[in-house]
């Protein structure tokens, strides 16, 4: 694929968009921003639960009870 085109190429059946062919460099790059949108909602969302603390006597006890 010698003259690959920088630019998406569409895919139309019947006149309708059904693919989008685009340089393998540009789709890793699309697939790493929707990675990172992820983990961003992923990040809001663990922010709004109310964080818990407990004195470090009390984890290592419940850590060595599951042991």
């Amino acid at each position: 694929m010698k003259g690959a085109k920088a630019e998406p190429e569409i895919i139309t059946r019947n006149g309708k968009p059904v693919s989008v062919i685009l340089p393998i460099k540009r789709y890793e790059e699309l697939l790493e921003r929707a990675e990172d949108a992820e983990d961003i909602a992923w990040l809001k969302k663990a922010r709004k639960k109310p964080l818990r603390y407990r004195p470090l006597e009390e984890y290592l006890t419940d850590r060595k009870a599951r042991v």
